[in-house]
């Protein structure tokens, strides 16, 4: 017997969580990224971060094909951008985005006001996701005030 999905994403909506874009570099240049707020630290030694993406997401096949990402955490400023990354349409979400390429490749996204560099480490099922496993090879953060997620919505919190 398990709980009836709406039901689950119900519950877990109560569970506030911030908001980043995860994105990587295919081998012809071109970028993908996706909106996602299923992200965690998994371990100090060595620096490992994890990234879940459905299965059906527009970049999840990309992500596995670099083979590195990075993680881009918004600030409160900008859930238009957010928004934008959590379409299913991923043929213009970089136009007019501002980044560079850090070690991996991966683009850092220049309103991000933290990020980290992955190399994807390993990949592994987790019903229709996938639970990427990254190592943080580099990465920044700056003040700021970070956009957060709850119930469906975007917000802001002011520590």
């Amino acid at each position: 017997m398990t709980i009836d999905a709406a039901e689950f994403r119900r519950i877990l909506g109560h569970w506030v969580t911030g908001v980043t874009i995860v994105a990587a570099k295919l081998a012809d240049g071109r970028p993908c990224g996706l909106t996602a707020n299923a992200v965690a630290s998994l371990s100090l030694h060595p620096p490992l971060v994890l990234v879940c993406v459905e299965h059906s997401a527009d970049s999840h096949d990309c992500i596995q094909a670099a083979g590195a990402f990075s993680v881009n955490v918004l600030p409160a400023t900008a859930e238009r951008l957010a928004r934008r990354f959590a379409e299913y349409d991923s043929s213009d979400k970089f136009e007019g985005v501002a980044y560079r390429n850090e070690i991996t490749g991966a683009p850092v996204l220049g309103d991000a006001m933290a990020w980290i560099d992955c190399t994807l480490r390993d990949a592994l099922p987790g019903g229709d996701h996938t639970i990427f496993i990254g190592e943080v090879v580099a990465g920044d953060a700056l003040d700021g005030v970070p956009l957060v997620y709850y119930r469906g919505g975007y917000g802001r919190f002011t520590p």
